[in-house]
């Protein structure tokens, strides 16, 4: 029975899991590179900034010694924005040890390289024994016990069922996966398209194109994930479609935000600044043009978000080719 647990990374995403973790029993300890964030964290027991009436239960610590959290954990969940991955993966490695298990939680592709969270983490610790937690899930849903299903996945299947047993709860259903290419690349590029159903309801446009950006966004996201080796099926589950859903659907999806300010004439950099959180979808944009022209996979929606976000092309109120 795991015991201890590290949550490195204190955003929303990150305390909504420590809560979660903390309410099965399990001790969490919460790390952020941020000393006042921790200061806040431990003074008011509740993110008062990003998971606003999320009270944080007594069972959670918090340090921004990051030797001192992975040293007392069994399991690290690593929950930063998928642009510090590698460095902080890089940093964990002084101090992991070959038997822990890291929970990626973070949704994105690398820019320049364009490689999943694993396959970054897998570079900067050898031999990593990593597991996707990925799934239809706002931070502000799960915080507050709203029933919520996600996704372990990983090639390790042992590895990813002890994550499920660690993380399942009555409100917290997970299910587990072996297809871990398909089940990042749906997390990760389901952002996407939730920009641009954020940038057409800007617009002014209605359910009817927002549906066919859904639909024909997962039939790209799709393309691109099967010449990568996932198995398509993945993509009609909860970290294909599922995600797509919530994500492009929702006013907790900050991708989704950042595309409404957009579509309403702001820049790129305007809206990011406005949402004042991490866009994933902008930086997974980058990495998934410059994938699909490597594979010659057609990705028109994508393709029309690069244009957007990078080459300055301006709002249109004529609907894009899907």
């Amino acid at each position: 029975m795991i015991k201890k647990i590290s949550v490195i990374g204190a955003g929303s995403w990150g305390t909504a899991l420590a809560v979660s973790l903390a309410n099965n029993g399990i001790s969490v300890n919460m790390w952020s590179v941020f000393e006042d964030e921790i200061k806040m964290l431990s003074e008011k027991r509740e993110h008062v900034h990003k998971l606003p009436g999320v009270v944080i239960p007594e069972n959670v610590t918090f340090t921004s010694d990051l030797e001192k959290a992975v040293h007392d954990a069994e399991v690290l969940v690593l929950v930063v924005p998928s642009q510090t991955v590698r460095q902080t993966a890089k940093d964990i490695s002084k101090y992991i040890r070959k038997d822990m298990i890291i929970v990626s939680c973070s949704k994105g592709l690398e820019e320049g390289t364009g490689l999943r969270m694993s396959e970054v983490i897998g570079e900067e610790i050898k031999d990593a024994k990593t597991v996707i937690l990925s799934g239809p899930s706002h931070a502000e849903e799960v915080g507050k016990g709203i029933p919520t299903t996600v996704v372990a996945a990983s090639c390790d299947i042992k590895a990813a069922e002890l994550v499920q047993d660690i993380f399942m709860s009555p409100e917290f259903r997970v299910y587990t996966n072996s297809d871990a290419v398909g089940v990042e690349l749906g997390g990760a590029l389901k952002n996407v398209i939730a920009l641009c159903a954020g940038i057409s309801d800007g617009l002014g446009f209605g359910d009817n194109t927002k549906a066919a950006l859904m639909t024909r966004g997962i039939t790209e996201i799709s393309r691109l994930g099967v010449s990568m080796g996932a198995n398509p099926q993945t993509f009609a589950g909860l970290t294909g479609i599922g995600d797509l859903i919530v994500t492009c659907t929702s006013m907790h999806s900050r991708n989704r935000r950042a595309g409404i300010l957009i579509g309403q004439g702001k820049s790129p950099k305007e809206a990011m600044d406005e949402v004042k959180m991490v866009v994933e979808g902008v930086t997974t944009t980058k990495a998934a043009y410059e994938l699909a022209q490597k594979r010659k996979v057609p990705m028109p929606i994508t393709f029309e978000a690069y244009e957007v976000l990078f080459n300055g092309k301006k709002r249109d109120r004529r609907c894009p080719t899907l």
